[in-house]
This record gives C-alpha cells, structure tokens and sequence, in this order.
C-alpha cells in the first residue's frame, strides 16, 4: 500500500455520523458531569439532593473516577452507594463529546472532528477539531476553545470560519476525555511522562483569551493532581495579542504563554493578525515583559510562521532579535501549511534556516518545528469545521416549520 493510499484510507477511517432531522423534536440532553470543576460538581450534585456536608467528598469521588480513572458510567463507582449512583444516572451522563470522524496521518497525528451536544432548540451540535501529535517521549494534544473564531487571521484556514461561540471549560475538557478513551491512556496511578498525552496546547480552534473563564475553568480540571493531573507547566495557552486578558491569564492559570506574532512591523501585521490595530507590537511585548510568572524557567514561546516572500528576509529576522531584548523568550518557526483558496506559499528550506541562523546566534532557541498532519489538514493553520451560525432569519424558518 502506498504512503498515499494509506493517507485515503485513514481519511476516511470513521463515517460520519447523520445530523438530527429538521423536522425530529429536540429533546435537551441530560447534563454531563464529564469536565466539570469540583465546585460546578457540588453545585449539581446539591441540585441533585446530595445532602451538604456530604458534597465536598462526593465530589472528590466523582472528579477521581471521571478524570483520573476515565469512568464513563456511573455503574463503575465502587466506593460510591448504589442509591447515589442510580439517582445519579437517572438526573446526568458521563458523555463526552461525540466523534463524527477520526483521522490518523501517516505520521502518527490523529485529528478528531467532535460533535458537541446541542445547547438549544434551534442548535443542531455545533463542532470542532482536536489534534493529537506523538512524538519521542511526549504527547501533545492541540485543543480547541472556540467554535470557529473571532479572529480573521489572513494566513489560518480557521479564521475563514464564522465565530459560532465560545466552548465551555466541560466541552474544552472533554476534548483530553476523548483522546484518553481513544488512546486506551487511562492506565490507574500513571505519572505524566507515563502517559501517552503528557502535555495541552491550545491552540486549537479560536483565541482563547477571548473565552478566559472558561479557558481558566478547563485548565483547573486538567491540572488537577487528583483528576487528569497534567502540570501547569505542559498546559500552554496561545493567543494572537489579547493584551488585556494577558496579566489575568498568568495569574489565575499559571499556564505557559505562546505568541502568535507571525511579524515584526505593525503594517504587515495589521495585515496577518488584524487585533494587531487594537493592540499594537510595542503594547504586545510591554505585556510579555510584564507576564506573571515568566522567566528563563519558563519563557514565553513566540510562533512564527514562515511565510515566502512576506515576513522570511534576514532583515525581520534581525528586528525578531531586537523587539525579543528583554523578553525570555523561544522562537518557533513554522513552516507555512497550505489550505484551499490561500494566497500564501511556504518559504525556501534554505530561506528558513538562514532565519533561524540569525535568532539562533542572538541566543534564542528557534527550532523549525517539523509540520504533523499536513495529510489529514491537522497541521497548524489548517483547523476548520463546517458548523455555521443560524442567523435570525434562518432560526425563525426553523420556528415556523416545527
């Protein structure tokens, strides 16, 4: 079988799965304590008759049989009594999203599509991408925080996709629940170098610091030492410049932060990430200097996409250098992946590795990070779905039919 032959059959290793029918009643799902915080856990399981001073340890139980041993019915709760657990099955679920199609690359790297529950009459399941990535000692899963995005970076395929809303921290979370079921990574009592997902990034679908609360919400469940238990330190949130939500995400996640800052001058910038005209690239790096938390133990991580002809000369190189002065700081270079309809080319490998000899010399670490998944479109940039918003229009159609 052939590298190609083999890429067609894993693009279309799942089926995927029929939409609700217009004219099928909507019958909203019995909530999922699947990704929830324990105090959002407390606050169901009151609203379940849990008495009180019975909440903080019920919680705890749950939270530990879904998230760190992957319990997926309330059944497998052993320590918890069988009353509890069939009043709990008859008011929740465990569900976590739902895969319409499942993607293995030729290289390893998985893609999810996931469908979502619908969250209202007219909401059909809106869903997103997430991306796993093997490499030699690690696992990286690439989540996503928005259903489309709010931004419309001119380089990324995802910001040619509606923004639809954001995904609640449960959603966010229940992308990590679906990769572990997926990957067989429940294994009782594994550290995190035993797993086969050891670190987050998101830098999925969307900007997440224009969903923080429920960004910061996700983090706390995923770094939670008695649940999915990853470290702050390999949980990384990426953003296009949000300067105004910066400070807060250091303080209250205490994630690593990632840049995507893809230009060294405000009118090409302008052009490739366009929250640059809020947030200019001098306002951008006061705020990095000033990020809680970041230090020569935990720099800052500036993703830059190589793009040919438009941000790769020596000369942005040699401004990347000076604009980095004060700012611990590491330099991902990224080769541009291609996707239908784009302008952009990737630049010259020889181009790339004269761009990463400049930074590298000035002493930052600019590794060219090897594109994953550019078969099954899951390499960065390359993220999109087709879940739309109903307009007013389109929802009231939908009214007057049902």
């Amino acid at each position: 079988m052939t590298t190609l032959d083999l890429a067609r059959r894993n693009a279309n290793a799942a089926p995927i799965l029929a939409a609700r029918s217009e004219a099928e009643p909507w019958t909203p799902p019995a909530p999922s304590l699947a990704g929830l915080t324990r105090a959002r856990l407390m606050a169901s399981l009151g609203e379940a008759g849990v008495p009180e001073r019975q909440l903080k340890m019920r919680a705890a139980q749950i939270n530990h049989w879904v998230h760190n041993r992957g319990a997926a019915e309330f059944g497998h709760m052993t320590n918890v009594s069988k009353d509890l657990r069939a009043a709990l099955a008859e008011r929740f679920t465990l569900a976590r999203p739902e895969i319409v199609t499942e993607q293995i690359s030729v290289d390893g790297t998985r893609k999810w599509l996931l469908r979502l529950p619908a969250a209202g009459r007219h909401d059909r399941g809106a869903e997103v991408e997430t991306v796993y990535i093997p490499e030699e000692g690690r696992g990286t899963l690439c989540v996503s925080s928005q259903v489309g995005c709010t931004l419309t970076c001119s380089f990324c395929h995802t910001g040619t996709q509606t923004m639809v809303r954001n995904l609640t921290a449960a959603e966010i979370v229940g992308q990590l629940l679906v990769a572990r079921d997926r990957l067989g990574d429940w294994s009782e009592g594994a550290t995190e170098d035993g797993r086969l997902v050891t670190n987050i990034v998101f830098m999925g679908m969307g900007e997440p610091l224009y969903n923080l609360d429920a960004v910061r919400d996700a983090i706390e469940v995923i770094a939670d030492g008695e649940g999915l238990g990853l470290g702050r330190r390999r949980i990384t949130v990426s953003t296009s410049g949000v300067v105004p939500q910066m400070k807060r995400l250091g303080e209250e996640t205490g994630a690593q932060l990632a840049i995507s800052l893809h230009a060294v001058r405000d009118d090409l910038r302008d052009v490739l990430v366009p929250i640059n005209k809020k947030h200019p690239i001098a306002e951008l790096m006061e705020a990095c200097r000033t990020y809680p938390g970041a230090s020569n133990a935990r720099r800052i991580t500036f993703e830059y996409v190589m793009l040919k002809g438009i941000n790769d000369s020596p000369a942005e190189a040699r401004e990347l250098v000076r604009l980095l002065k004060g700012v611990p700081a590491k330099i991902n270079l990224i080769p541009f992946n291609p996707w239908p309809g784009t302008d952009y080319e990737c630049s010259d490998w020889e181009t790339i590795e004269r761009f990463s000899e400049i930074v590298f010399r000035a002493g930052y670490a600019s590794p060219v990070r090897t594109p994953r998944g550019r078969d099954i479109a899951a390499a960065c940039g390359q993220l999109k779905s087709e879940t739309k918003r109903l307009r007013a229009k389109e929802r009231m159609a939908l009214e007057a039919a049902e």
